[in-house]
């Protein structure tokens, strides 16, 4: 049996990740699931194609998994790339070979880029 309520009219609006109401859900709270942002990071840098439909994608690997700071990154590098992307737990994705354009930027924002 599911121990996750459904449904029901009596405890108010459900967290959609979590299930819980909301006054109960500990996801909704800022900073609840983020990791704190180092100091010194060091990102690694590769291209995949791999279950993209034939696509080409730059991927940022090894970033800290918050969701502010990879949202932030993210928009910065695709406004300065001039493509699309999405961000994942702890990976930023860029669509198209952009590794030439995304090196300097992040290397701007003090982020160390191996391979």
């Amino acid at each position: 049996m599911c121990a996750r309520v459904v449904y029901s009219t009596g405890l108010g609006q459900m967290c959609p990740d979590c299930g819980a109401s909301i006054t109960d859900c500990r996801c909704a709270q800022p900073g609840a699931a983020d990791e704190a942002v180092p100091q010194h990071i060091t990102a690694k840098l590769r291209m995949e194609r791999q279950g993209r439909g034939g696509k080409m994608v730059t991927v940022i690997l090894g970033l800290p998994n918050n969701t502010a700071f990879l949202k932030e990154l993210a928009a910065k590098l695709k406004a300065a790339c001039g493509t699309g992307g999405t961000v994942k737990a702890g990976t930023v994705e860029l669509a198209g070979d952009v590794r030439d354009r995304v090196l300097p930027l992040l290397e701007a924002r003090g982020i160390r880029v191996k391979g």
